[in-house]
């Protein structure tokens, strides 16, 4: 695992992370696992400023940053393309910002007097064996929203710092700053179309150092990245194209190939063993992640892609991923909960007839679902939600069939035994008491959370392509650039109904960089054939893992009745809660491998500390 670690204040404990390099200019700072090349700082006197990733700035750029530090604009430290944690000290303060996709989060605890900061919560609880906190895994399960517990981590003693804010210590004290608005001032899609094109441009020019360069070639996120770079040099373009899918991936990618210079195409088969759940049986085929990630449950699809790229590579390189598209360049119809909120009840009638088109469903049942959030904020959704959890466990139906909500309160609730339902109760109507700088918009809460999520997911899938393959994984739309330049866009400008990506397919109608038949494409692939053939493949597995021997189980975080039902249901081809599921899988094998493993943290002189 790629890290970074540091420390403010003096001890006399002589520790380091295991493997680690100085990082040069920020005293007590280092990283591990990070080639050099993407570790650069700058210094003049007791100002220092230090970037760890992809960052698009030369030397001449992070020095001409120094006067932000001086002032302490912090903001403008995280401005240039890519995706990187940036440390700034001036003096006797320290600032460390991650993104704002969780790809570089910021966790901090104070230890023997000093305060320790890393990316990784699991190697500062490896500080002295600090434990997995019940509740905030509960939490993670049944609301899926990272900053719902604020500064709450999944481990205890162990604080994370929200998305949007940055960690700053000084003598008076140590805390967490925001850094980045609750909300962004509306941009008009059509306006805002040229800085999102050359954001994603930059996005993809900045990692272009030479290597090899691969990309996912399915929808119209992924395919305009290869595209962007096979404007700059070739590219090995993948699809993944499982006959059991019978969507409209390999034709598109077949016909885009041949439109666009420089790209070369190989179709993945899918075989019996690329479905959902593959391989949960030998879990030390896994990467141990920081986090419960989702791409355990998809990890035999994920790699019979990267089996393709690594065979038709001349050498390792990196590899391009449309991750996270869908949530910056569109947006859920909840968006409709904000404008009946701001009174404009005729657009929402209009977009409701829209969205009920595309469903099969009437406008006044759209418009329903969304109502109940617009008459409440985001600390009064989270009241409600307590009381919900206090309540009777609810009869599963799909969540699409729920209200919109806020903070939508996911199966997995119902899975959990009563003590800790009223557990995150408590937790939750504590969170909604302290609650300030709430964002106003529904969506514009859903789309940071949302962010966070993928975020952490994807650096899971980044572990695997890296520690497998050699394979650096790119997902330019998780930048800060690309996401500042499309959540600007409101989102039912980007959700409007009747027209697919509107915000790229406007930033990239009449460039030449994709294709126009791509641009004009409506249709999207989705996995739920081979989410249920998992299902059924691997149920023993399933029932093993969730079953009465799990970690999950022994915390009261699931309980084995509605579980075996929900994988009743699955085996029966019915549908069931896939989402909630997959959570819960993911879960289980984190706590598993954190469990049986004992990676090597640190050093404390030359003797290892194992977490």
């Amino acid at each position: 695992m790629r890290w970074s670690t540091g420390r403010y204040g003096t001890t006399n404990e002589a520790r380091q992370p295991r493997d680690g390099h100085l990082v040069p200019g920020v005293e007590t700072t280092w990283t591990a696992g990070w080639p050099a090349g993407r570790v650069r700082s700058v210094s003049d006197g007791p100002v220092s400023l230090a970037v760890i990733g992809d960052c698009g700035a030369d030397n001449d750029q992070l020095a001409a940053r120094l006067p932000a530090v001086r002032a302490g604009r912090w903001r403008e430290l995280t401005r240039w393309p890519g995706s990187y944690l940036a440390i700034a000290r001036n003096g006797a303060m320290l600032a460390v910002l991650g993104d704002l996709a969780g790809q570089h989060p910021v966790y901090w605890r104070c230890h023997d007097g000093t305060v320790w900061w890393a990316t990784s919560a699991l190697a500062l609880a490896a500080l002295d064996g600090a434990p997995v906190d019940p509740t905030a895994l509960a939490a993670h399960l049944a609301l899926a929203q990272p900053d719902v517990l604020g500064q709450r981590s999944l481990l205890r003693c162990v604080n994370r710092v929200p998305g949007g804010q940055l960690l700053l210590a000084d003598p008076s004290g140590t805390r967490t700053v925001r850094f980045e608005p609750t909300a962004y001032e509306d941009v008009d899609l059509p306006v805002a179309a040229a800085t999102v094109r050359a954001a994603l441009g930059e996005a993809v020019a900045t990692r272009l150092d030479g290597r090899p360069v691969s990309a996912d070639l399915a929808g119209l996120d992924s395919t305009t990245l290869a595209c962007l770079a096979a404007q700059r040099g070739p590219v090995t373009a993948v699809t993944f194209a499982d006959e059991r899918l019978r969507d409209d991936d390999l034709p598109y990618a077949t016909r885009t190939t041949a439109a666009v210079p420089n790209l070369t195409h190989h179709a993945v088969a899918g075989t019996v063993n690329t479905v959902y759940y593959d391989g949960l049986g030998d879990l030390s085929r896994l990467p141990v992640t920081d986090a419960p990630n989702a791409y355990t449950v998809t990890a035999s699809i994920k790699r019979a892609v990267l089996d393709t790229v690594a065979a038709h590579y001349p050498a390792p390189g990196l590899h391009l991923t449309g991750s996270a598209g869908d949530a910056v360049l569109s947006a859920p119809s909840s968006y409709l909960a904000d404008l009946l909120r701001e009174g404009q009840h005729r657009r929402a009638w209009s977009h409701a007839m829209g969205h009920a088109r595309l469903r099969h469903t009437s406008a006044w049942s759209v418009l329903g679902r969304a109502r109940p959030a617009s008459r409440t904020g985001l600390a009064g959704a989270w009241r409600q939600t307590a009381a919900e959890l206090r309540g009777a466990v609810r009869e599963w139906v799909p969540q699409a069939s729920r209200p919109v909500a806020w903070t939508p309160l996911l199966a997995t609730a119902d899975w959990m035994s009563s003590d800790v339902r009223h557990q995150l109760a408590a937790i939750l109507g504590g969170a909604a008491d302290q609650l300030d700088d709430a964002p106003t918009r529904l969506a514009a809460w859903s789309d940071r959370q949302d962010l966070n999520r993928l975020g952490a997911d994807t650096t899971g899938w980044r572990q695997i392509a890296a520690e497998h393959y050699g394979v650096d994984l790119v997902a330019p739309y998780l930048d800060n650039e690309v996401i500042r330049a499309c959540l600007a866009v409101p989102a039912d400008q980007r959700g409007t109904p009747g027209r697919y990506k509107p915000l790229l397919t406007t930033a990239f109608t009449g460039t030449g960089v994709l294709p126009d038949f791509v641009l004009a494409r409506t249709t999207k692939g989705g996995f739920n054939a081979l989410a249920y053939a998992g299902l059924q493949n691997n149920a023993p597995v399933l029932l093993d893992l969730l079953g009465p021997s799990s970690r999950l189980a022994a915390a009261g975080l699931v309980t084995e009745q509605p579980v075996a039902r929900i994988l009743a249901r699955a085996a029966a081809g019915q549908p069931t809660a896939q989402g909630a599921l997959h959570l819960a899988v993911s879960a289980e094998v984190w706590l598993r491998q954190i469990d049986t493993t004992e990676p090597t943290w640190w050093e404390v002189d030359s003797r290892v500390a194992c977490g």
